[in-house]
């Protein structure tokens, strides 16, 4: 089971480890402590179970997350 590296960086950097289900549900509520609802958290939830790192990253960076397989 792979366990991944989230970062917030609207949080100055807040970081939880989470498994791949997890992603979504956890982006989610980060974004609703600021208000605001993404319909793209789902869609980063799938690349990264995908392994589809290019779309990962982007849709990350657009939700100004960080996501990496944790160490």
């Amino acid at each position: 089971m792979t366990i991944y590296q989230l970062t917030d960086r609207l949080h100055d950097g807040r970081t939880v480890h989470v498994q791949a289900d997890q992603i979504a549900p956890t982006v989610a509520s980060w974004l609703a402590e600021l208000g605001a609802r993404s319909p793209l958290v789902e869609s980063l939830g799938r690349a990264v179970c995908d392994g589809d790192w290019p779309a990962t990253h982007g849709i990350a960076d657009y939700l100004s997350v960080e996501v990496q397989v944790a160490a």
